[in-house]
């Protein structure tokens, strides 16, 4: 018997229609849309530290946090607000291969110890960040009367 660990992964995966496919399209022209106006709005020097990239991943994480927490708790009031809202807007908006490109653009240019100081931070952030969100997330999602309880 061969052992798969993402067979659950792969029966839970949602249909691949066109719908939920034009869904996650639209959050993510909305998503790119407002990153490059913070990428526009923050320019970074070159050398410098990638405060833009930063800013807008750790928002993202954040973000991602409590909406996918109050989703969870609360339930979806549709079907396309996860795909529109989670994956296609803050997927598109927040970018792993920006951090990839900022460090190794960094590192090559002789700023290692920005490179390495804007990796960590990244990481370290990002955890509190999401962490941030899901608290916030569950704090919306519970109702008064369940507060008092």
């Amino acid at each position: 018997m061969t052992l798969d660990p993402f067979a659950s992964a792969r029966r839970a995966a949602p249909a691949r229609d066109p719908a939920t496919i034009a869904v996650i399209a639209a959050g993510g022209a909305l998503g790119s849309a407002g990153r490059y106006a913070v990428t526009r709005a923050v320019p970074v020097p070159v050398g410098a530290f990638p405060w833009a990239t930063l800013a807008v991943n750790l928002a993202g994480a954040l973000l991602l946090g409590l909406l996918l927490t109050v989703l969870l708790e609360r339930g979806a009031p549709n079907r396309w607000v996860r795909p529109f809202a989670a994956t296609g807007t803050i997927g598109a908006f927040t970018t792993f291969s920006a951090i990839a490109v900022e460090v190794s653009v960094l590192t090559k240019d002789g700023h290692a110890a920005t490179a390495a100081t804007y990796l960590a931070a990244t990481l370290a952030l990002g955890l509190v960040a999401v962490r941030a969100g899901i608290a916030a997330g569950h704090r919306l999602a519970t109702t008064p009367e369940r507060r008092s309880t």
